[in-house]
């Protein structure tokens, strides 16, 4: 790779890690080429991009990003690293899980979720977990309209009791 090569990877990692809030860092070593096709045969079905990058490019790039800290996955850039992208944060957590059923590999290294990092495979469980934003957005509509939906039911529950005690005075005074 020629020095203009690596300029131009390192500025186009720079730019991609700048604009990405959703950021995995995976081992997929010992991969097969059938299995690797399989995985980002789901990366793609999911939204999400997979890209195998050289630790030291990655390494430059995320210290030439502005306004983010990821100090704290330099430690993980060993080895084969791989980046999965993706807006919905906790979609290459599912897909590793899933994948994993069949496949050893991918080994989660680290994830910046939202400035949030989290190092180590053993938080691929938490990261599965977390909620997406569509998900988070809805769940508050329901908080907000439960309260409304409550006081509702009780004046027309109300309002219906009301009625009968009012009908059966009116047909007991008959």
């Amino acid at each position: 790779m020629t020095r203009e090569e690596k300029n131009k990877a390192i500025s186009d990692l720079t730019e991609t890690l700048a604009s990405k809030e959703i950021i995995y860092l995976a081992d997929i070593s010992d991969l097969d080429a059938d299995t690797t096709s399989k995985l980002r045969r789901q990366c793609f079905k999911s939204d999400i991009t997979l890209q195998v990058v050289k630790n030291t490019l990655l390494k430059k790039a995320m210290e030439s990003v502005e306004g983010k800290d990821f100090s704290e996955l330099y430690d993980v850039l060993k080895g084969n690293t791989s980046i999965m992208y993706c807006e919905t944060a906790n979609a290459p957590a599912k897909l590793i899980k899933d994948f994993r059923k069949k496949a050893e590999r991918p080994i989660l290294k680290a994830a910046y979720v939202q400035e949030a990092v989290f190092v180590g495979d053993d938080k691929i469980d938490a990261l599965a977990s977390l909620k997406s934003k569509e998900e988070l957005i809805a769940d508050v509509i329901m908080l907000l309209q439960s309260p409304t939906k409550n006081v509702i039911s009780q004046l027309q529950s109300g309002g219906q009791k009301l009625t009968g005690i009012l009908k059966a005075l009116s047909e007991k005074e008959a």
